[in-house]
């Protein structure tokens, strides 16, 4: 189990940890039989949680790994003193969990996605990673009431990685909700992975990544995005006048 406390970044929770140590803990999670909720969080995830009480509650008590998805969220925790080593984003973790998967045999079910992504999603990994099991795929147009069907599909595929990709915040209100029913050992949100897995969305070449600049390039790709980007300046804004917890 890992020692290192979450820092707080505007009353959010962020655990510091390297992609080596998400992925270390969460197969600990699976190998002991211990279920782990985890958020990965960006910009757009802790104003969210400014602007959304109930949504705040589940990422501050209900997830047990909230990890730094996103330049802002490592600049913010650095900026405010603290030790952030790297950021690990949500569809490297993502990959990472697939790829260890192979070596110990581990099952994934892929849940959301337009019709058909999931599905497209698992073909890729499978020719990226020889061996991979994902028994199962569904997509995420769904009424609540077919959630229990949804749910008993999930547990009998015997899946212990369920990666659910419906946007934030109604995958981690979908997890919260259904935990206790769920089999699962690692639980993840992880919005449009299975689209950038498929090859439905470009992701930023890693220059830009590396340079923090992978909003630059999903506005770009995506103008539709702008009124979701400004929550990028208020972010920046918010920290520069906050302090450390």
């Amino acid at each position: 189990m890992l020692e290192k406390s979450p820092i707080q970044v505007l009353g959010v929770p962020i655990h510091p940890w390297t992609m080596g140590e998400a992925v270390a803990y969460l197969e600990e999670s699976i190998a002991t039989g211990r279920q782990s909720f985890v958020v990965t969080a960006n910009a757009e995830i802790v104003m969210l949680c400014q602007e959304n009480a109930a949504y705040k509650e589940i990422v501050t008590h209900k997830a047990d790994v909230v990890l730094p998805d996103g330049a802002g969220a490592v600049w913010a925790g650095r900026h405010l003193g603290y030790q952030v080593p790297e950021r690990v984003a949500g569809f490297d973790l993502f990959n990472q969990l697939l790829k260890a998967g192979v070596e110990k045999g581990r099952k994934a079910y892929f849940f959301g996605g337009a019709p058909g992504i999931a599905e497209a999603a698992k073909a890729k990994a499978e020719e990226l990673y020889p061996g991979v099991q994902i028994v199962g795929c569904h997509n995420g147009f769904f009424k609540e009431a077919e959630s229990a069907g949804i749910i008993a599909e999930i547990n009998q595929s015997g899946a212990e990685l369920l990666f659910v990709a419906l946007g934030a915040p109604k995958q981690e209100q979908w997890l919260v909700n259904h935990a206790a029913e769920l089999k699962s050992r690692v639980l993840m949100g992880i919005g449009g992975s299975f689209d950038v897995l498929a090859g439905k969305m470009e992701r930023a070449p890693k220059w830009m990544q590396e340079a923090s600049l992978e909003w630059a390039f999903r506005l770009y790709k995506q103008p539709s995005r702008f009124l979701r980007m400004l929550a990028l300046p208020k972010f920046v804004l918010k920290v520069l006048f906050s302090t450390k917890a």
